[in-house]
């Protein structure tokens, strides 16, 4: 599943970059550009916050760092 949200994402910053869009297709385009990026950063955590001290162990973060970063607002 996550893979297609980035995919989404992906998509939804190439549109960005297309031609002219009408004013209102652009607002609504980066209005869900923005809540993809939240929404990929709040799955993040949440799947950060699940890991086992050895998969952290395996990608260099320590327990305490995880539990930081999974507290963060999906907004910053």
């Amino acid at each position: 599943m996550a893979h297609s949200a980035n995919n989404t994402a992906y998509l939804l910053e190439q549109l960005m970059g297309a031609s002219h869009l009408p004013t209102l297709a652009n607002v609504a385009l980066r209005i869900a550009v923005v809540l993809t990026h939240w929404t990929l950063r709040r799955r993040s955590r949440q799947a950060l916050a699940n890991l086992t001290d050895a998969q952290l162990n395996d990608i260099g973060i320590s327990h305490t760092q995880a539990r930081e970063e999974a507290k963060r607002p999906f907004w910053v």
